[in-house]
């Protein structure tokens, strides 16, 4: 038994190519994440590629040296730009923020709020071990689920 290696046509690696290209097309369209668009270009070279007569094994070649190339030149400034503008949602907006504990904070009772932007929270330290007291201060480190989660601030001194 020898290798049989599958020979198609022009026209069958075209359609392949194409499909491929739709499919990832498709996947950018519905994540919206900017991953997969890179490889329908290099889809577009493997196409071009067929047409001027390139092997199977060149296609595949210039369809990774494509998509890479386009990943790692365009990607960086894609996502600058079409994702610069993006706006916090509510809980990124909130972290590294300095608030004011309106309930003692204490992990351990389960107790805790503030209000930040006019919003209620929920508020719990960061170490369990820490208690704050209404009206102190607290810098927001994370948020988990509805509950800010915080350290005691101190104000720096020079």
């Amino acid at each position: 038994m020898g290798s049989d290696i599958v020979e198609l046509s022009v026209s069958e690696l075209n359609l392949i190519w194409l499909i491929l290209f739709i499919v990832l097309l498709l996947i950018e369209i519905f994540t919206v994440g900017l991953t997969t668009i890179w490889f329908a270009g290099g889809c577009l070279a493997a196409v071009l590629a067929n047409v001027l007569g390139a092997g199977m094994v060149l296609q595949i070649l210039i369809f990774l040296a494509v998509s890479c190339v386009l990943l790692i030149c365009t990607r960086p400034w894609a996502m600058k730009h079409l994702n610069g503008k993006r706006i916090k949602t509510n809980y990124e907006s909130e972290i590294g923020k300095i608030i004011t504990i309106t309930e003692k904070v204490d992990n351990r009772a389960q107790t805790g709020k503030s209000v930040v932007d006019g919003k209620e929270w929920t508020v719990r330290a960061a170490d369990d071990k820490v208690v704050l007291e209404a009206g102190s201060l607290a810098r927001v480190k994370n948020v988990s689920g509805v509950k800010l989660m915080v350290e005691k601030y101190e104000e720096e001194t020079k």
